[in-house]
């Protein structure tokens, strides 16, 4: 394998650097779910001595508990002046546009709507889709609306100015059964988002505690003070001034650039990676002994690695992650034809985690580079082939050889040990690995499991009848 080059020597180093300061954050995070449960087990306590579990569980039906949401509350300012203006229902028509140019931005960025009192507008990420990147998501879109209503009033008469709180933390959702919007939201995490909201600046955005520390790396923010929260004391509250400078975009109309993009997409992938294994381990078949939740992980850890050795970007090697991910969640729906419901599963998950079209299009052609036969078309597709069939040269390919035997048998594949072993060396014998990476770490001892198998034979060559096929990727 060709020696790693100094900018991945770098890249290393600035990965490791960055998973040192996510795993001092968590510590900070985890002190802080640690004091929250505690406060919980009191309750606990406290319901128990008076008896109260009954009534506990009528309230708490159709209850769900979102353990991370970022909640917006925006703050319309304006009406004071409103009834001294000749021109009232005109600017109560810009006001109705700026209401649609909110849920607009809302629906960009996977936010919902909870209902609320009066002309004040609450907005949450990570209800739809829980996630790791709703701060993120609800902080650029608190940006973009600031700006959009103050470039308005600049430019035109419009008294309309807002003032945003967003605060991030668990919370509790009562389902509404047969509403537009599915949930309400109560505890004291929403009452520190409103207060928050009540407390901003007209035309500013202000972010609690909780907030900034999942933000700091993408956003800059001056501490601004203390309010008051009720149940949960003075919150130390913070000033959104910008996104980081080396994050920002040149490109007129765009908020980031690319190295903003890439940072959100690793937080994107541990999302999208959770939620995928979860599925994968829940719907899959029980027969799938090759094609399991394993195999996924081994070809999703696999394109990272021949990736980084042929030198592809990081933004290439995690559409590549994404793509080992679902490269064979079709196996839910059919054995046969898998590849196209694995890009049908791509197509319509992807977009809940704010996976742009253009992305989702490429990993739905990486996935069907996995279909045999296939020559692959660029770098992507040949990387994505030989992980997937980077057992073939792996010292562990007799059991894992066997697992795909045993799931042809189960399902109803008709084929001795021997003929499959025969099916195996043939297969093997055509098989050619596309990236140099893949040849110089498995070609050898492919010929070395060729050579193993014809030992398990005793020594007998493949024969041209009863050899009975499997379908391998």
């Amino acid at each position: 394998m060709a020696p790693v080059n100094e900018n991945v020597l770098k890249q290393l180093k600035e990965l490791g650097k960055r998973s040192e300061k996510l795993g001092d954050s968590l510590q900070w995070l985890l002190s802080q779910y640690e004091s929250q449960n505690t406060y919980d087990e009191q309750y606990q306590k406290l319901i128990k001595e008076f008896g109260l579990e009954d009534e506990l569980r009528k309230v708490q039906k159709g209850v769900k508990r979102f353990e991370m949401v970022s909640m917006l509350y925006i703050v319309i300012h304006g009406f004071n002046e409103l009834m001294h203006r000749e021109d009232a229902q005109e600017q109560m028509d810009c006001l109705d546009e700026i209401y649609f140019n909110i849920q607009d931005i809302a629906q960009k960025y996977g936010l919902t709507k909870v209902p609320t009192i009066g002309d004040n507008i609450m907005l949450a990420g990570g209800i739809a889709t829980q996630n790791k990147t709703n701060p993120i998501d609800a902080t650029l879109a608190a940006f973009e609306i600031v700006n959009r209503i103050n470039r308005r009033k600049d430019e035109t008469n419009s008294i309309w100015e807002v003032g945003i709180g967003i605060h991030t933390g668990p919370i509790l959702g009562r389902f509404l059964p047969g509403k537009n919007l599915p949930y309400t939201l109560s505890g004291s995490n929403v009452l520190a988002a409103a207060r928050l909201g009540s407390a901003a600046p007209k035309g500013h955005v202000s972010v609690s505690l909780m907030t900034y520390e999942l933000i700091k790396e993408f956003f800059e923010v001056n501490q601004a003070g203390k309010v008051p929260v009720k149940y949960s004391g003075l919150m130390d509250v913070y000033d959104l001034i910008d996104i980081v400078p080396s994050l920002r975009s040149d490109e007129p109309g765009k908020l980031v650039n690319e190295e903003f993009d890439l940072a959100y997409s690793r937080l994107q992938f541990m999302d999208i990676q959770e939620y995928m294994l979860d599925m994968l381990e829940e719907k899959l078949p029980k027969y799938l002994h090759y094609h399991s939740v394993k195999h996924t992980i081994d070809v999703t850890t696999e394109v990272e690695l021949i990736g980084w050795a042929e030198g592809l970007s990081e933004s290439d090697i995690m559409l590549l992650k994404v793509a080992g991910l679902f490269h064979d969640s079709g196996h839910i729906v059919t054995y046969a034809g898998h590849e196209e419901e694995s890009c049908n599963f791509a197509q319509e998950i992807l977009p809940r985690f704010n996976y742009p079209q253009e992305k989702i299009d490429k990993i739905k052609r990486m996935i069907m580079a996995t279909k045999l036969p296939h020559t692959p078309t660029d770098i992507l597709e040949a990387i994505i082939q030989d992980s997937d069939l980077d057992y073939l040269g792996r010292t562990d390919f007799v059991p894992v050889s066997n697992m795909l035997y045993q799931e042809l048998l189960d399902r109803g594949a008709n084929l001795t040990i021997d003929q499959w072993n025969e099916n195996q060396i043939k297969f093997i014998s055509a098989h050619q690995y596309y990236t140099n990476t893949a040849r110089n770490l498995r070609e050898v001892n492919k010929q070395s499991q060729i050579e193993h198998l014809h030992e398990l034979l005793g020594h007998k060559r493949p024969s041209a009848e009863n050899v009975q096929g499997g379908q391998q990727a």
